[in-house]
């Protein structure tokens, strides 16, 4: 069944005392737009985030939101900076000196300076990336899902609109038949007082009434409209990417119902014209959310 364009997934993953978090959001576009927010000791893992996504997902705007909290020993490696911590102590020994204080001088207060101690992630990287790309899986399945589920619903109210598109459509090909019948019954009439009794040349009334059917004839677009109507239908049932295609077919749709709207010379039928936009165009507003 189609897809809608709208969409959200969220996905939580705790491993090791590491935590990840992935939101992603998509709305309506005319293409595949993929934007990543995360810290950036992961940024390296963009494009694969993106590559996943993309397998899944082929239109819309998706916003992704990473978040990760790393409190895991593991390859974590505490570096202590000798040389530093000794050049900051024979500072502080000159300043007590020279001010004539006592020079008190604890560890833990070296510890403090800048970059005394330096905490080194020998972590691999590569656990990482697989631990990310698993919990943003599980996130991209709930997004699709969710397009999933929306689309079933726009795919059902689709259905039904097309259904009565077709029923105006079978109606205003009856109504343009009996166009013609009624035309030849009042041209009969008009030429019987014009000739006042005189015999009709039955071979120009037919010449007229070939005119007329042809230049009020709907028969071509009601055949195009019922083509567009089935191809729609095929679509809909389609497990691909079908938004930019029935965007087409509902502008040839459109295309066909102002031609038989210019042609139509019947009150009757410009009613149900208006009828066809209106659901055509109720139905062009719900394909431009469709993957």
């Amino acid at each position: 069944m189609i897809k809608s364009m709208t969409g959200y997934g969220k996905a939580n993953l705790e491993k090791s005392e590491r935590r990840y978090q992935i939101e992603i959001k998509s709305v309506n576009h005319r293409y595949l737009d993929i934007s990543v927010k995360m810290p950036r000791q992961l940024s390296y893992l963009e494009e694969p985030i993106k590559k996943a996504i993309g397998d899944k997902v082929k239109r819309g705007k998706v916003d992704v939101f990473v978040t990760f909290e790393n409190n895991s020993l593991e390859g974590q490696e505490i570096k202590i900076n000798t040389e530093l911590a000794s050049a900051y102590i024979k500072e502080l020994k000159k300043l007590a000196e020279s001010e004539n204080i006592l020079a008190d001088i604890q560890v833990n207060d070296i510890a403090r300076y800048p970059d005394v101690l330096n905490i080194k992630n020998n972590q691999d990287d590569e656990i990482i990336k697989q631990e990310l790309l698993e919990v943003s899986q599980i996130a991209i399945d709930n997004l699709v899902e969710m397009r999933q589920i929306e689309g079933t619903k726009m795919a059902e109210d689709i259905k039904g609109r097309l259904e009565y598109i077709q029923g105006k459509v079978k109606e205003i090909s009856k109504l343009s038949t009996g166009l013609i019948e009624e035309y030849v019954v009042k041209l009969e009439e008009r030429l019987k007082q014009i000739l006042k009794g005189q015999e009709i040349d039955q071979a120009r009334l037919a010449q007229e009434v070939v005119i007329y059917a042809d230049k009020c004839s709907v028969e071509e677009e009601v055949t195009r409209l019922n083509s567009h109507i089935s191809q729609f239908h095929s679509l809909i049932n389609s497990s691909e990417p079908i938004g930019k295609k029935l965007d087409f077919i509902i502008q040839e749709m459109n295309r066909e119902t102002n031609t038989i709207g210019s042609k139509a010379n019947n009150l009757e039928i410009t009613d149900r014209v208006i009828d066809l936009k209106t659901q055509i165009e109720n139905i062009r507003e719900q394909i431009q959310n469709i993957e």
